[in-house]
């Protein structure tokens, strides 16, 4: 990773950095997304970044989150992005896209091979990735929820990306339906609520992204 110099130096002279949590470094992660991630019709510090900073924080983890989310962003936008978001000091990245390709029911090949150009990056970067779906509706008939459904699952294995399933799971009732009473007025997007409860739900995987990064970072990988 971007910071191996620092495992480097522990193997060097036999310290272990889990032993030594005073010195480890802060991780830096980019969250890259659309609305979902930069806090749409939220005040500041009740956004996805924010929340997720505290609850992170909270479970003891020494982290740095960036919000790279941009409101209105499709995964196209995301693509051209990529590579200036993955500036040397992030060392890990989250990546959430697709609501506004469902939106505009754009291609699911269109929105596969927008994402694979992050993640292609991202691997050029040595960056480890946690990779975040969102489940398309059946508006556009069953082909095509199937095929934008398999994208996250299959991407995350081809790059080898940390994956969780949807997004939103936070906020699905029991029903299997998105629970209003967590959703602002437009039903899309969460509120400060529903936004705790999409963090507590998605927190583990990004712990699991902070783990594998420490160890790739004190392993010089």
């Amino acid at each position: 990773m971007r910071k191996s110099f620092l495992g480097f130096i522990f193997g060097l002279f036999g310290i272990s950095a889990f032993t030594q949590p005073l010195t480890a470094e802060p991780l830096t992660i980019a969250a890259m997304g659309d609305s979902l991630t930069q806090g749409y019709g939220l005040p500041q510090q009740d956004g996805f970044v924010p929340q997720l900073t505290a609850w992170l924080r909270g479970q003891g983890a020494d982290v740095t989150l960036i919000n790279a989310g941009v409101s209105g962003d499709t995964t196209a936008g995301g693509a051209a992005r990529a590579g200036w978001t993955l500036t040397p000091e992030v060392d890990a990245m989250i990546v959430t896209f697709g609501g506004n390709d469902i939106l505009r029911g754009i291609a699911p090949k269109v929105a596969r091979a927008n994402i694979e150009t992050i993640l292609t990056a991202a691997q050029a970067a040595k960056v480890n990735v946690l990779l975040i779906g969102l489940l398309a509706p059946g508006n556009y008939g069953p082909q095509y929820q199937a095929d934008f459904n398999a994208i996250y699952p299959d991407l995350a294995a081809q790059y080898g990306a940390l994956y969780a399933e949807n997004f939103l799971s936070g906020v699905i009732g029991a029903d299997g339906r998105v629970d209003l009473a967590l959703m602002q007025g437009d039903a899309i997007h969460p509120n400060a609520k529903g936004v705790a409860r999409i963090v507590d739900a998605l927190g583990p995987h990004v712990l699991a992204l902070v783990s594998l990064t420490r160890e790739d970072t004190q392993s010089g990988g």
